[in-house]
């Protein structure tokens, strides 16, 4: 199995989703700002690494896990899935993978610090509403990590893509 965990970026929301997937963040409390920070790439990439399927580890069941940032668009996915099945119908055969949107846990201190820290470059407001929005969406996070290996476990599709919009924070007013 190949868990493949993407948002727009590819470096927060995915990002905080390989490290719980992977436990490199604690499962059973929210982290703290040194833990999220010391993700490996959370904070990290720029647009020029959107597309680029970013390699995290194993998991504890040696399934692969990464991350990608999709950008704007929303036929990255859908795209990727048609290669596959095409491949796949002439002879390329493939482990089955798991396509999981994380974009859906993202609160707005996330989108406002994303987009301070990493777009403007104003990473003393950016930062520390990264950290707040991290630590706001840990739940959502690690129910979509649970999902996604649950339905890792079931499915019996070759590709299976999961949108996650029932997981979905409320973006004007976090809890």
């Amino acid at each position: 199995m190949i868990y493949i965990y993407n948002c727009f970026a590819g470096t927060h929301s995915s990002a905080l989703a390989a490290a719980y997937h992977l436990k490199k963040i604690p499962r059973d409390k929210i982290p703290s700002k040194e833990e999220i920070l010391n993700i490996d790439i959370f904070n990290k990439l720029t647009p020029n690494d959107f597309g680029r399927f970013i390699y995290h580890g194993k998991d504890e069941e040696a399934n692969e896990v990464y991350t990608f940032g999709r950008g704007k668009s929303k036929d990255v996915v859908p795209a990727m899935e048609s290669l596959l099945q095409l491949l796949h119908k002439h002879g390329v055969t493939h482990d089955k993978m798991i396509f999981s949107n994380a974009s859906p846990t993202v609160p707005i201190a996330m989108t406002f610090g994303g987009l301070f820290s990493r777009r403007l470059h104003i990473d003393w407001i950016g930062v520390p509403l990264l950290i707040k929005g991290a630590q706001q969406t840990y739940p959502n996070v690690q129910r979509l990590v649970e999902k996604t290996i649950e339905t890792a476990k079931t499915t019996k599709e070759r590709i299976t893509i999961l949108d996650n919009k029932e997981i979905e924070v409320n973006k004007l007013f976090p809890s």
